[in-house]
């Protein structure tokens, strides 16, 4: 594959940063990144877009996990276990990436985000107040069974994963917007370091346009956190309900542009 421009390699610098802070805030940042890598580089193959994708955010959840850590201070009792889950889930998940089509998970997904939008919309008290709807193991339980199945989205496919995190700690499991957005980076950061386990043996990462979109990835993941902290709850609820609407947009057309 060709170098690529300058304003390409610019180009893809801005969508690393504007991803970094989406998925700081509330996950999501595949939204931007993954397209963006796409469009930017045509030749490459399904799985170098997706092993690029997982350097660039590895960096972004990095500094944003560190950041949440250090001003929310999430419970590491059941941080960690969703961690170890997550990352398993992913390896499994980055080993299929490339036998499983794109096509194979947009409807499934699609009916996921509209109903998560939904619940969230019509329950404008959820993820509020920490509420936890789980006791002992059958919490641990819960939580490290989201890792694992998220965990495996993220390996194979990615786009969402951080919003699917946030709204299964809030929906399922009970924690208000701020906390599951903290467990959801680590969990997150995770995933993005199992596949990234996989994926850097294969050859298939592409290092230079991976570390310039990281670097880029890592300010906005910063600002995000911050951000997120700074403005509460509220603020993050209203940028989940916005990222989970275009998902179901940019999902939609996908599935619709396959079945006519």
């Amino acid at each position: 594959m060709e170098d690529p421009s300058f304003w390409t390699v610019v180009l893809l610098a801005l969508a690393g940063l504007g991803a970094g802070w989406i998925d700081a805030v509330v996950g999501g940042g595949g939204l931007i990144q993954l397209p963006a890598l796409v469009v930017g580089l045509p030749g490459a193959s399904p799985v170098q877009v997706l092993a690029t994708n997982k350097l660039a955010s590895v960096c972004g959840t990095t500094v944003s996990s560190i950041t949440y850590y250090r001003r929310v201070k999430p419970d590491l009792r059941t941080a960690f276990p969703l961690m170890a889950a997550a990352f398993a889930g992913s390896v499994g998940g980055a080993f299929v990436a490339s036998i499983i089509p794109k096509s194979a998970f947009n409807p499934i997904i699609l009916v996921v985000l509209i109903l998560v939008g939904a619940y969230v919309v019509v329950k404008p008290r959820i993820g509020r107040h920490t509420d936890l709807r789980f006791a002992g193991h059958h919490h641990l339980l819960a939580a490290c069974l989201a890792g694992v199945v998220i965990g495996f989205y993220d390996g194979a496919l990615g786009p969402g994963t951080g919003s699917f995190l946030v709204f299964v700690l809030v929906g399922l499991i009970g924690y208000n917007f701020l906390e599951a957005s903290a467990k959801a980076r680590m969990a997150n950061w995770a995933t993005n370091v199992a596949a990234l386990c996989v994926f850097i043996p294969q050859g298939a990462v592409m290092w230079k346009i991976g570390l310039v979109m990281g670097a880029c990835n890592l300010l906005g993941g910063y600002i995000g956190a911050r951000t997120a902290v700074a403005k509460g709850v509220g603020f993050v609820r209203v940028i989940f309900i916005v990222v989970v609407g275009a998902f179901i947009i940019k999902i939609g057309s996908d599935v619709l542009g396959t079945w006519l």
